[in-house]
């Protein structure tokens, strides 16, 4: 258990946002599994300020855990404003994240996401703004730097750290390698003893062995997982029961990875409708079975034939006949050897 600032946090996995996957209907999904803690989508400050309709939808959610909404902008008083009707439209909202880490260009254009990094000062002038206005938390995402001979992320903490910054996540990454070659953790070790204020660190985890490494590498309290818990959503729980418990759970059978597809797929057609959901489905269902033998074929079946419900309940019915008992392997991989 950690602090953020007043809220306890009950846990060390942590949800990261991902544009296009972290619905409401997904961290519902995720919670249960032990998330202790979870980011909407990326919201643009803009966007609230002009009352865009899928800037909205970001923000309609009551019955969750702790959430909080992750913004991205570059001017301290929009995103005071942003965050100020974000808790307006949503007074669930438990944290206010900003986003210093997108590598996206776009995004890195208007002087938001990886590009506030250039200026350490202004990090820690956008963090003041938001500390000395809001009654909640108030975090950030950073990465190492703009590039590698700019890796200037304790300039960077140091700033938001002296305006009163509750936590920071860090992608140990520059914004020009985005998602490329591995995070260089050797950067970061014992990074967790330099600061003071909760670290979360995130980047390439996808295995209860890659979320020990960077928990001891850095002495971070919790683990973002992002794109490591797409389909393979009891990799949080074996995160969570190893650092409570020290207990190391085995992997779920292809049995069980169709059933929990299926779930994530009904929880997405109560959210936005079959259709949608469906759509959505093509890109999460392939992840359930990442790694199987003959796997591509599945996948490429998965990504391409969901046309609606039973389409999925029909492939899902294929695979579990061929491979069902066969259990996840350690890297959330499937262990079958033939069909």
């Amino acid at each position: 258990m950690w602090r953020l600032g007043d809220l306890s946090i009950g846990g060390p996995v942590v949800l990261g946002p991902m544009s296009g996957y972290t619905s409401a209907a997904y961290r519902e999904f995720m919670r249960p599994f032990g998330v202790s803690m979870a980011y909407t989508e990326m919201v643009s400050d803009q966007g609230l300020k002009y009352g865009g309709r899928q800037t909205m939808s970001f923000l309609d959610f009551r019955s969750e855990g702790i959430t909080g909404v992750q913004l991205f902008g570059h001017v301290p008083d929009d995103l005071l404003s942003a965050a100020e009707k974000a808790l307006e439209i949503n007074d669930s909202l438990a944290f206010v994240d900003i986003n210093m880490g997108c590598p996206v260009p776009k995004v890195n254009r208007t002087g938001a996401g990886s590009a506030l990094m250039k200026d350490p000062a202004l990090c820690g002038d956008i963090v003041r703004k938001l500390k000395q206005n809001l009654c909640i938390p108030v975090t950030v995402k950073i990465r190492l730097g703009w590039t590698g001979s700019t890796a200037n992320f304790m300039d960077v903490i140091r700033e938001v750290e002296a305006a009163g910054v509750d936590a920071v996540c860090i992608h140990p990454r520059t914004r020009d390698e985005r998602y490329t070659g591995k995070p260089h953790y050797d950067l970061v070790e014992g990074l967790r003893d330099e600061m003071s204020v909760p670290l979360i660190i995130s980047g390439n985890i996808y295995s209860l062995d890659d979320a020990i490494n960077a928990r001891r590498t850095t002495g971070a309290e919790a683990v973002m997982l992002a794109r490591g818990g797409i389909g393979n959503p009891f990799l949080v729980t074996q995160i969570d029961r190893y650092f409570r418990y020290g207990e190391r759970l085995p992997n779920p059978t292809v049995r069980r990875q169709a059933e929990l597809c299926l779930q994530l797929a009904d929880m997405l057609i109560e959210e936005n409708g079959e259709d949608i959901a469906m759509r959505r489905m093509r890109s999460f269902a392939p992840h359930f079975f990442s790694g199987c033998y003959r796997g591509k074929l599945y996948r490429n079946m998965l990504a391409t034939g969901i046309t609606d419900r039973q389409s999925l309940v029909d492939m899902l019915s294929k695979i579990v006949d061929k491979i069902g008992d066969d259990a996840i392997g350690s890297d959330g991989r499937c262990d079958a050897q033939e069909f």
